[in-house]
């Protein structure tokens, strides 16, 4: 059985811990050659060494993507040379959420968040797509929320940044769609760490209820979501924010 992203060469940002560890894990069960990005060097090596223990393919390349195009602009060189000169997918996942209101926010706190959370992909994604129209073709996948685009209280900074990256992705698609390179996003919902036992409490367990799946999902949901936008099976998705979020955003479940 062939895989769906064999010979195909990817960098996952944020990917040495829940979400991110979870698509690079996918990504290299598919066949695809992995570059792991994070901050932390431990976690890195035990992410790429969990993969190759599977008999997958992974390298690490350590970043702090912090919304500096220089910063973004390193990080596309290593992944590139690493991955022997192309990068054919880009999964834009790094991100952070701090608690914080909007009555509690500084303005070194809303750069940070801005920085990380939509600078950095926006310069990455400009370094490293010139080389997949240049090769003939690419996908970019984005990472969005369900908070973008369903209102709640404890979050809108961390929202705001959310959707301007499902924003991004619109308009990228429309930019580099024509020219070969596919952009889409996947919007998760909320997802408790993978190490968490099924039964035990969940922070923001809460939010799920009232939807259809009524608990929090595992990272290994939006993986397969992310493998799907970035194969070939995907290959007529443009633009499109993929929900993963066990309905939160568009079904209410009521009592009969």
């Amino acid at each position: 059985m062939t895989k769906r992203l064999q010979g195909r060469h990817a960098l996952v940002t944020g990917s040495t811990s829940n979400i991110g560890r979870a698509i690079a894990e996918a990504f290299a069960a598919e066949g695809a050659f992995v570059v792991v990005s994070g901050r932390d060097q431990d976690r890195g090596e035990a992410t790429v060494a969990a993969i190759r223990e599977q008999g997958g393919r992974a390298v690490f390349a350590p970043a702090d993507l912090d919304g500096t195009p220089e910063a973004s602009r390193a990080l596309a060189a290593t992944a590139a040379a690493l991955a022997g000169g192309r990068i054919d997918v880009l999964v834009n996942n790094a991100g952070i959420f701090p608690p914080t209101t909007t009555a509690t926010t500084d303005a070194a706190t809303f750069d940070r968040v801005y920085a990380v959370n939509v600078k950095a992909p926006y310069f990455l994604t400009q370094a490293v797509v010139p080389g997949m129209l240049a090769a003939g073709g690419g996908a970019v996948v984005n990472l969005g929320s369900w908070v973008a685009r369903l209102g709640i209280a404890s979050s809108a900074l961390y929202a705001s940044t959310k959707g301007a990256v499902e924003t991004l992705t619109r308009a990228w698609a429309a930019e580099f769609g024509p020219q070969g390179v596919r952009v889409n996003a996947v919007s998760p919902g909320v997802i408790r760490p993978p190490s968490l036992d099924p039964g035990a409490p969940q922070a923001g367990a809460a939010l799920m209820q009232g939807t259809p799946a009524g608990a929090a999902g595992h990272p290994s949901a939006i993986a397969a979501a992310a493998v799907y936008l970035a194969s070939d099976e995907a290959v007529f998705v443009h633009g499109t924010v993929l929900d993963v979020d066990g309905g939160r955003t568009g079904v209410a479940v009521t009592a009969a």
